[in-house]
């Protein structure tokens, strides 16, 4: 399994071209309101930037107190939103950790879904999709 990772931030430039791609191709609306991704200045122009993404947590808090089922916990961590169950009653957003999950003026929720359609838009190479091992892979792999 893959997730995103913004590792290379201190290459960022502030150009939010990550979260328009996500708006537009995820969720097929152009606005920063429904990105899964968010940067932020970290202090100021000179400062640099910092990035706002779901950690792919395992167990997910939002998966865990949505009342609905519409967050579900993703295998080996993060989660997959089925956007037809939400009440948009915020539960999920209040449980995340890290500020990652956003709502639009409606209370519909946004968030980073590590499918990586971003990745190919940051003009600075800024994310990374990385792999990463599930329990049962790294038993595997160490030939157990």
């Amino acid at each position: 399994m893959k997730i995103l990772t913004t590792h290379r931030m201190e290459r960022c430039i502030g150009c939010h071209s990550c979260s328009l791609a996500c708006a537009r191709l995820v969720n097929k609306r152009l606005s920063w309101d429904t990105a899964g991704i968010r940067i932020a200045s970290s202090g100021g122009l000179s400062t640099g930037f910092e990035s706002r993404i779901c950690l792919a947590c395992d167990p997910a808090p939002c998966a865990l107190v949505c009342p609905t089922g519409a967050f579900y916990q993703r295998k080996g961590g993060g989660v997959v939103v089925q956007k037809k169950l939400c009440i948009r009653c915020g539960e999920c957003a209040k449980a995340c950790p890290v500020d990652a999950i956003y709502s639009d003026m409606t209370g519909e929720p946004f968030v980073c879904i590590h499918c990586g359609r971003c990745v190919p838009f940051c003009p600075h190479d800024c994310l990374e999709m990385v792999k990463i091992l599930s329990e049962e892979n790294e038993g595997k792999e160490a030939g157990l």
